[in-house]
C-alpha cells in the first residue's frame, strides 16, 4: 500500500561539521558547500563547526548533536579517507543505531563515474543514532556537491518517493 507524499517541502534542521588539520572557515570550501546548498533547498542551518580530526572531538560534537531534538541531520565533510588521521567512520559508527549500508555503496558507485578507480579511497558512509541521519563525505567540494545533489537532497526531500528519510527523522 503505497502512502501519500506530501506536496510541500518540509525543512529539516541541519548541522555541517567539517573535519580536518588544516581548514579554517574562511577556506573550507567544502563546509560552505553544504551550507549553501542546504539553505537554498529550504532547510535551516542548525549549527556549524570545524574540529581538527580527533575521533573524540568528532564523536562529542556529533553526540550533542545527536541529543538535540531539534537536529534532524549532521552532515560531516572530511576524515574519510586512508591516511593515518583519517578518523570520521571511526568516530561515528560507535553512535549509530543503525547504518545506512546503501548511502557509501551509492556513493562510491556514483564517484566511478567523476573519479574512476580513486572513488575505493572513500569511506563515505551515513546512519542513523536517535532519529538523526549523519552522513559522512569526503572532504573535497566535489564529493561534497555529488553527495549533495545525487543521495542527500533527494533523499531530506519528503516529496522523495517512494521513500525519504524524512519520515525517519522528525521526532
Amino acid at each position: 500500500m503505497a502512502h501519500a507524499l506530501p506536496s510541500e517541502m518540509k525543512p529539516l534542521s541541519i548541522a555541517v561539521l567539517t573535519v580536518s588539520d588544516t581548514r579554517t572557515f574562511e577556506n573550507d570550501t567544502s563546509g560552505q558547500y553544504l551550507v549553501d546548498a542546504l539553505q537554498e533547498e529550504g532547510h535551516t542551518l542548525a549549527d556549524r563547526a570545524l574540529l581538527k580530526d580527533d575521533i573524540y572531538q568528532i564523536r562529542a560534537q556529533v553526540s550533542a548533536w545527536i541529543a538535540d531534538a531539534n537536529v534532524h541531520v549532521v552532515l560531516i565533510t572530511g576524515g574519510t579517507g586512508f591516511t593515518d588521521r583519517d578518523s570520521t567512520p571511526e568516530a561515528m559508527k560507535p553512535l549509530f543505531d543503525k547504518e545506512v549500508e546503501g548511502f557509501g555503496e551509492m556513493f562510491r558507485q556514483i564517484s566511478w563515474g567523476e573519479i574512476g578507480t580513486s572513488t575505493i579511497q572513500s569511506r563515505a558512509l551515513a546512519g542513523l543514532a536517535n532519529h538523526t541521519l549523519i552522513a559522512c563525505l569526503p572532504g573535497s567540494t566535489g564529493a561534497c556537491r555529488t553527495g549533495w545533489t545525487k543521495l542527500l537532497q533527494p533523499q531530506l526531500d519528503a516529496r522523495q518517493g517512494p521513500c525519504n528519510f524524512v519520515g525517519h527523522l522528525v521526532r
